[in-house]
């Protein structure tokens, strides 16, 4: 998939809601035998979460989503299939994450959503998607302005699935 350019917050978060429908359509509950891993990369404030609060808004969910950078991860739950959003920056080392059962969160059946997966390198499933966020540079000055989205499926089994959100 060509990597998309994103103008500004609302543009993130349509492209987050577009992929939210792609995965409501095609993962239906019940229907994710092994589950599905997206990781987000990125630098602070490149857009991860806004991606999340777009894609979570297209999957069905209509309150408030925030990011779980001191809690390390929020659950949800969206027409009965559960999302969690994982948010690793402050993690020290992956062992951590044994520590707050993410063994037990990452199943068959769920959403897994998780930004700065650098950090729980070796605990941590291969992706079925991984999505990076770059500042794009518009001016001689280096001003950043917008974002190039990269979005590369992983798993052989989805590849019709998320390749094509629609904006």
């Amino acid at each position: 998939m060509p990597n998309l350019e994103i103008s500004d917050e609302c543009a993130m978060l349509a492209l987050g809601r577009s992929w939210g429908r792609c995965l409501a359509d095609n993962f239906l509950p019940g229907n994710l035998e092994h589950g599905c891993v997206v990781f987000l990369s990125g630098e602070i404030g490149a857009g991860k979460t806004t991606l999340v609060r777009g894609i979570l808004s297209g999957l069905g969910f209509d309150d408030i989503v925030t990011s779980p950078t001191y809690t390390l991860v929020e659950p949800y739950t969206v027409n009965r299939r559960s999302v969690y959003h994982f948010d690793l920056y402050r993690v020290k080392c992956p062992e951590d994450l044994e520590m707050i059962g993410i063994r037990d969160m990452i199943t068959p059946g769920t959403i897994s959503l998780i930004e700065w997966p650098d950090r729980g390198a070796g605990v941590l499933p291969d992706p079925d998607y991984e999505i990076v966020i770059r500042y794009m540079l518009a001016s001689p000055c280096g001003a950043q302005v917008g974002r190039e989205v990269a979005i590369t499926n992983h798993n052989q089994h989805n590849k019709r699935h998320l390749n094509k959100p629609r904006l």
